[in-house]
């Protein structure tokens, strides 16, 4: 097969089948829709959600807190990575803080947020905790990786610090704002709804997944899951096509 991108669909394509095809096997071993229902009934029940009347509702009510913490993470953590990647006293009294926030469990702070926040909030403030280490790391990281002698060359002719972070810094490190901001996506939608699944707001994936689980609805679960997958990887293919955008620009 000449062609690459065919090649790997098929792969991919190939990939699916296989993991539909154990799954349909487990579901007839069970027998039970209790414990692991079939891939039709599953895809039945996500159709049946799609179609529901608060779908809407529910999964803009995830996105727009996810969207809400993401954008609060960005902003920070590209200024705050950018502070710390050009002075390393800063870099030093920040460390601390991000390897704290990393290594904290979710659960930890999901718990505290309860008492902190109303339950509209308290997924946006774990998702928001949650990505700004990445995107925060991959500035540093980035910044780093820019070569020592242009930035000598930039203070020897006095080139002002501002213009070094706009024309030296920025585009270097362009690559691994694009590769934070993936990865805390995709750490994101999970502690959005895990935020959700515990603080119950009215309308939200997370707390349909939980309804479902304590109803016995496993498909529904399932499906939801589903939903939450195809969610974050459509916004994984929105950051990939801005970023080639911003490479073909540059």
């Amino acid at each position: 097969m000449k062609n690459p991108i065919l090649k790997t669909r098929l792969t991919s394509f190939i990939s699916i089948l296989l993991l539909l095809s154990l799954w349909k096997i487990a579901s007839i071993i069970y027998n039970s829709e209790l414990i692991l229902p079939s891939p039709e009934s599953t895809i039945f029940a996500t159709l049946k959600l799609l179609i529901s009347e608060n779908f809407i509702q529910i999964i803009g009510a995830t996105i727009f807190r996810g969207l809400i913490g993401f954008t609060l993470s960005f902003i920070l953590g590209v200024s705050l990575g950018i502070l710390a990647g050009t002075n390393i006293l800063f870099e030093a009294f920040l460390k601390p803080i991000l390897i704290s926030i990393r290594s904290t469990p979710i659960i930890s702070l999901i718990l505290l947020a309860l008492i902190w926040f109303k339950v509209d909030l308290v997924a946006v403030f774990i998702a928001f905790l949650t990505m700004f280490p990445f995107i925060c790391t991959n500035v540093i990281d980035g910044i780093k990786s820019v070569d020592k002698d242009i930035i000598e060359m930039s203070r020897v002719h006095q080139v002002g610090k501002f213009k070094i972070i706009k024309e030296v810094f920025l585009p270097a490190i362009t690559p691994f704002i694009f590769s934070g901001a993936s990865s805390a996506l995709g750490f994101g939608w999970r502690a959005v709804i895990i935020g959700e699944v515990l603080s119950q707001p009215k309308f939200g994936i997370g707390t349909l997944m939980q309804t479902a689980q304590t109803y016995l609805l496993v498909n529904e679960v399932i499906a939801w899951t589903i939903i939450a997958v195809l969610i974050s990887y459509l916004f994984e293919l929105i950051i990939r096509k801005i970023e080639k955008a911003i490479v073909i620009w540059k």
